[in-house]
């Protein structure tokens, strides 16, 4: 005989609290005919067993509703903390935002008589006043990410290399961007037309140099109308200068263009990491010095491959250089409170 202690539902009978009942409430109401078969539980010691049986159907079923389980829940565990959709973090602003475009100059709106391409050289003379780059302030400027991964890249190529080999690795990246740029400054300056197939074979063209003007032939088509190479740009009120390596129209688009070499792909804009900052602050660098009587709103970063592959441009039109002009502003503001910072740990104290 099993005693239930609580309302049990057994099909359509309700049985109510502490009613006896006998087994037979429970047994079928058809006998089969059949042999009996030897049930598989047969052979269990029900005696072993007996006291477990007996504390399982003596226990009470619990009357708690949800509300009352989630209280009891709350006193035991605390309160439930649900997991709030993530933020989007407020984007960070330069305290102050100078202008990117020089207002007292008024927009070309067509091209100028055709002249050889300026050149101003950068004069750093002893009696002048240091003025920090644009390469020099980002460098200094990194994130922790980025300093992280170049970290460990170091690290990866000097275990491959050693010091020696990482070294002369170094230099050999060194060498072959500068026969680049060399090769290229030839070319864009030099009086016959550019755009053709051979250019890696003129004579001017170094033989590891090569490569790297095969692989932007395709982008020289494109360009046209080169109005500065390799010259210095200086900010006068931020107070920063840097070196452009053209200013030219890339598809009838006047562009700061930024010609860069890489050994791995670079598809995206997103893979050149903070060259579309720097184009973006040799153009307001550009359209705040007095040498310069036009504006850039828009760049352009081509990256060469040394095996010949067609190099990828990508450009930046003017919404875009905003942008990266304001990143530019906040990184000038950063190395400014390095500086200052550092300026006063070195002081000495009162």
């Amino acid at each position: 005989m099993f005693v239930l202690n609580r309302v049990l539902f057994a099909g359509s009978i309700i049985v109510p609290e502490s009613t006896s009942l006998t087994a037979c409430h429970f047994s079928a109401v058809h006998r089969r005919t059949c042999p009996r078969r030897n049930s598989p539980y047969s052979s269990v010691d029900s005696e072993r067993y007996s006291s477990l049986v007996k504390s399982v159907m003596s226990s009470r079923v619990s009357s708690q509703t949800p509300e009352t389980l989630q209280a009891e829940d709350d006193h035991v565990y605390g309160p439930v903390v649900k997991a709030q959709m993530p933020s989007r973090t407020e984007q960070r602003l330069p305290k102050t935002l100078h202008p990117f475009i020089n207002s007292e100059r008024t927009v070309e709106t067509e091209e100028p008589e055709a002249g050889p391409p300026a050149r101003i050289l950068l004069n750093r003379g002893k009696s002048r006043p240091f003025i920090p780059s644009v390469t020099r302030i980002l460098q200094q400027t990194l994130s922790p990410e980025q300093i992280f991964y170049l970290e460990r890249w170091k690290r990866r190529m000097i275990a491959e290399l050693g010091e020696e080999g990482f070294k002369e690795y170094s230099q050999n990246i060194f060498k072959q961007g500068k026969l680049f740029h060399s090769a290229l400054e030839d070319i864009l300056t030099s009086a016959d037309t550019w755009r053709n197939k051979n250019l890696s074979e003129t004579p001017q063209c170094p033989p590891e140099a090569q490569g790297y003007i095969q692989s932007i032939s395709h982008v020289l088509e494109d360009v046209s109308a080169v109005r500065a190479i390799e010259s210095s740009v200086q900010h006068g009120s931020l107070n920063y200068l840097g070196i452009v390596d053209c200013v030219a129209r890339y598809r009838g688009v006047l562009c700061i263009i930024d010609w860069k070499t890489s050994e791995k792909p670079k598809p995206f804009l997103s893979n050149t990491y903070d060259n579309p900052v720097q184009v973006a602050a040799y153009a307001g660098a550009l359209n705040s010095d007095g040498n310069y009587k036009y504006q850039v709103e828009n760049g352009l970063i081509v990256v060469a491959y040394k095996d010949g592959s067609p190099a990828h441009a990508h450009q930046i039109n003017s919404e875009l250089m905003s942008e990266y002009w304001k990143t530019w502003l906040i990184r000038l503001e950063d190395y400014r409170e390095q500086k200052s910072s550092a300026s006063s740990s070195m002081s000495p104290e009162k």
